[in-house]
């Protein structure tokens, strides 16, 4: 379908920067830097000094970076590990693949975990908790880091969608012993392919994670540990190095827009906004959605008007029969994904474009 208004426009934002990203292709091929050289060592340093953290090691996905965060940290058979369901499947697999046992907790209205929620979950076998920042909204950590400091718990955050993100004041990723963030094509900070960093403090885990990396090896003849190849790309590297530059302008655009949809959505009856902006948040809107009556709808009237959506999750996670999660009970979390939706946004996205998708959505409630 030739649609007005794309959900993202990988194409368009290409072509903005074609000649940028060419030349630094070109450079690495030229150098023969392609495994662990110059450029990934350049977007390391630079992702940490933005975190705020000592460390950052890359890695080939955001799914991989929260697995070796737990596996560093020694989680496997018998742990339990709390994390939710209101998000991508992946932090859950992880605990599974350590051996883990996920234990399952309701969000907030804002689509993030519940601190209260957690400190109930929390048992005699709970060894770490997963918060998810989803959207580019970061969890409420003070709550989350009291409750696990007194449990004595390891906290790695799932920042796949908040780079750049903070609550009051502090970078998403630099509250948890570690932060894990994807570089998949279409995050605020995306690659051409698959990619991920882990960020942390703490220098054992991430000497663990480098070695991890890199099936074990601590120098090119001596093998500490049974390792992985995770290892992110150098030429992702380069080009990710070229889109830093831009990635607070990208930012500040996704607030702008998300501004416009508030500005122009705001008395519609029959949905729900995203979480508004206070004093504790700056938000940087990897995705804006809204809760919405007659959710499904909605999207396939958008759709004949020519506005591409996405509904990520229309099943909770928890609920795929296969997961043998369904044990858990968790109604908000099921309500949710009856509801949700995702507009368009992605800094490229027009002015004209943003007032169509919003006076198509008015349209659809007759407001």
């Amino acid at each position: 379908m030739d649609y007005k208004v794309r959900f993202v426009n990988a194409a368009r934002h290409y072509l903005a920067h074609k000649d940028e990203y060419l030349g630094v292709i070109d450079d690495v091929l030229s150098r023969g830097d392609l495994i662990i050289r110059r450029d990934v060592e350049e977007f390391e340093k630079a992702i940490a000094s933005m975190v705020g953290t000592r460390y950052a090691i890359g890695l080939n996905s955001g799914t991989d970076t929260l697995f070796f965060a737990l596996k560093g940290l020694g989680i496997g058979s018998g742990d339990e590990v709390i994390t939710v369901s209101h998000t991508f499947v992946s932090p859950i697999s992880v605990i599974v693949h350590c051996g883990a046992t996920p234990v399952l907790v309701e969000v907030g209205e804002d689509f993030l975990m519940d601190p209260d929620a957690l400190e109930k979950a929390i048992g005699e076998k709970t060894k770490a908790i997963i918060p998810v920042h989803l959207n580019g909204r970061v969890c409420n950590m003070d709550k989350i880091m009291r409750i696990a400091e007194k449990h004595n718990l390891s906290v790695i955050e799932d920042a796949a969608q908040a780079l750049g993100a903070k609550f009051r004041g502090k970078m998403a990723g630099s509250f948890g012993i570690a932060g894990s963030f994807s570089l998949y094509p279409f995050k605020v900070l995306g690659c051409f392919g698959d990619g991920g960093i882990v960020v942390t403090d703490d220098e054992g885990l991430a000497e663990k994670v480098r070695l991890m990396r890199d099936h074990g090896q601590k120098t090119k003849t001596e093998l500490v540990l049974y390792g992985w190849n995770s290892r992110l790309d150098n030429l992702q590297a380069a080009v990710l190095n070229v889109k830093l530059k831009y990635l607070q302008g990208w930012i500040d655009r996704r607030r702008t827009i998300a501004a416009m949809y508030d500005k122009g959505l705001l008395d519609v009856s029959g949905i729900t906004l995203p979480p508004q902006l206070n004093g504790d948040h700056f938000d940087t809107y990897q995705n804006y959605v809204l809760r919405a009556a007659q959710r499904d709808a909605l999207v396939e009237y958008l759709k004949e008007k020519g506005v591409e959506t996405l509904v990520k999750d229309p099943i909770a996670t928890h609920k795929h029969p296969k997961l043998g999660l369904a044990h858990h009970s968790l109604p908000y979390t099921e309500q949710l994904a009856n509801e949700v939706v995702s507009l368009p946004m992605y800094p490229e996205l027009q002015n004209e474009q943003v007032q169509y998708v919003i006076e198509q959505v008015r349209n659809f409630y007759q407001a």
